[in-house]
């Protein structure tokens, strides 16, 4: 790494720096381990000294191995194809008309070109911090020898080992391969829509959504394979859990736009859904269709309306506070941009009871109030035994498991005036 630093940084007193930060080692469990290689990991300057180390690489593949594995212009016509092209129009001329649609039907049943050209070879090669792809058109023993080479210069150059249960060799029609979370595959249908007279779906490289991504994501969702409550976000506003459903869900439908199945992502809406709608009718002793009804909710998107759900948070003189889940259309968009806004800096962590104060939220009535109280027990064991008896703000205490309460000075005083258990 030092080394390749130097080529281009000639101060030796940041080289020195950079040297150190190195070799500092690392505290487990408080005990200190020394560094024997690598760059720290979660070090700030990491992520840049990789990318630096791996333009070895990169520089490797782009001045040797594609102008090795990369020849021909284009590919020969395939011999079978031509000769039923020129049948074709032999018939046609005589106007058999049956006989032109049965030798089409043929035709676009084989390629029009030499899949295996000898004389036509390409290589394209991708690289995403540590994780790259290489696009090979060509045989396996050619792809074969490429691995190899990688796994020579890797070793010989920059002493680093491949992975080879990572590094695999797949046919892209038969099977796809995994680069940053997508499935890559290329698109092959003898009975595929017609575009323009060409077969246009043939050949393409598409991004597909991993069906196993699919099933992890709605794991936190379900509870014994159903979509179940999340008793954590009990103890939340209304707002806050739809607005935490809501960012889960649209950061993995934002960073899946790209993929060609991105409607596959129904599942996990539908999940995370139901799953937020259970944790609302929960908290409020409710059904779901109750909860469904009373946060439905359509806006105005770029392929027409849409339903979602919304909770908002009504303020003096201000906007309304919004929290969305769903509304995004599941339909690919080529050009996606990730378009939330950009991350707040985060202070140090507030306690809890902080937080909830700062909100100005009474937890009782559940309004916006520019003065807020804490009403405090000295234990849960105080608030006594639930049942129908028991106070409104002695149950929801009991409910969120805290001795204490943010509440409005007129729910403070309704407090004071109400016993705990009313008489029966």
């Amino acid at each position: 790494m030092l080394e390749i630093l130097a080529e281009k940084i000639l101060d030796n007193r940041f080289l020195r720096l950079i040297g150190g930060m190195l070799k500092a080692g690392y505290l487990e469990d408080w005990r200190y381990h020394p560094t024997l290689s690598g760059c720290p990991q979660g070090g700030v300057v990491s992520p840049i000294l990789s990318n630096i180390y791996l333009h070895k690489l990169d520089e490797h593949v782009e001045r040797v191995l594609i102008p090795r594995y990369t020849r021909g212009s284009e590919r020969r016509a395939n011999p079978a194809y031509i000769r039923y092209k020129n049948r074709r129009w032999e018939v046609s001329k005589r106007g058999d008309r049956a006989e032109a649609r049965a030798l089409l039907r043929k035709m676009r049943s084989m390629p029009s070109r030499d899949t295996m050209d000898p004389g036509y070879r390409r290589l394209r090669y991708t690289r995403y911090a540590d994780d790259h792809i290489l696009g090979f058109i060509g045989p396996k023993a050619e792809a074969e020898e490429i691995k190899g080479d990688l796994a020579r210069f890797l070793r010989d150059e920059l002493k680093l080992e491949l992975n080879q249960e990572k590094t695999l060799i797949t046919h892209a029609r038969s099977q796809r391969a995994r680069f940053l979370g997508y499935d890559i595959a290329v698109r092959h249908s003898t009975s595929a829509k017609i575009t323009n007279g060409r077969r246009a779906t043939n050949g393409q490289i598409v991004l597909l959504v991993p069906p196993d991504v699919i099933r992890s994501k709605c794991a936190p969702y379900r509870n014994h394979g159903k979509p179940a409550q999340r008793t954590g976000l009990l103890s939340l506003r209304d707002y806050d859990i739809v607005q935490a459903y809501g960012e889960e869900y649209r950061g993995i439908v934002n960073y899946y736009l790209l993929a060609y199945d991105v409607w596959r992502l129904a599942t996990l809406q539908w999940q995370a859904q139901t799953s937020m709608l259970k944790t609302l009718a929960s908290k409020h002793n409710s059904t779901v269709t109750k909860m469904a009804a009373r946060y439905r909710a359509t806006i105005e998107t770029s392929h027409g309306k849409r339903r979602c759900y919304e909770a908002r948070v009504e303020r003096q003189g201000k906007k309304d506070l919004v929290a969305r889940f769903g509304g995004i259309p599941l339909r690919r968009n080529r050009l996606a941009r990730i378009t939330d806004p950009p991350p707040v800096p985060i202070g140090p962590r507030r306690k809890e009871l902080a937080q909830r104060v700062t909100r100005h939220w009474c937890e009782l009535c559940e309004q916006g109030s520019a003065m807020v109280e804490v009403h405090q027990v000295p234990s849960l064991k105080s608030l006594g035994q639930p049942g129908p008896n028991q106070s409104a703000w002695a149950a929801l205490m009991a409910k969120m498991r805290r001795k204490t309460l943010i509440v409005c000075a007129t729910c403070h005083e309704h407090i004071h005036a109400t016993p705990i258990t009313h008489a029966a």
